[in-house]
């Protein structure tokens, strides 16, 4: 059923709940898994030009502790996985990911919140309206 699965990683401590589900199901399938970290350059439009380079540079190099830390979790629980950095709008390129990696199934963290923020204005949600495969969206924040 699942041969490619996206599970895409902020580093945070909570992404072990996501990093669970997806290794459950990509050991149930025998699939694969894609972790990816986007590095949202929208967040630089305010900053002075002369910190843009440097604040990238430190970002960048988190995303690549991530998708390494993630990769060693899924790697230890037997599972095949690839990674990959990308920098944009996060919704858009975790939409060109499922295009071009092939992936049938999306694991993703969310926080729960306000209605129309945590799903609406959402990179879930955005996803989840942008591909034609599921996305299995886990709340990060325990109840």
């Amino acid at each position: 059923m699942y041969d490619r699965i996206l599970v895409p990683t902020d580093g945070s401590d909570a992404m072990e709940t996501v990093f669970d589900h997806a290794a459950d199901l990509a050991g149930k399938y025998d699939a694969s898994v894609h972790v990816v970290h986007v590095l949202d350059r929208r967040a630089f439009l305010t900053l002075d030009e002369g910190m843009k380079a440097d604040v990238e540079a430190e970002l960048a190099e988190q995303g690549e502790r991530a998708v390494a830390a993630a990769a060693d979790r899924f790697e230890t629980a037997g599972l095949t996985v690839t990674t990959e950095c990308r920098s944009g709008d996060p919704a858009e390129e975790l939409s060109a990911t499922v295009a071009e990696a092939g992936i049938d199934l999306v694991v993703m963290g969310t926080e729960r919140g306000e209605f129309s923020r945590s799903m609406m204005g959402s990179v879930s949600g955005k996803l989840t309206a942008n591909v034609d495969v599921p996305v299995l969206v886990v709340n990060l924040v325990a109840e």
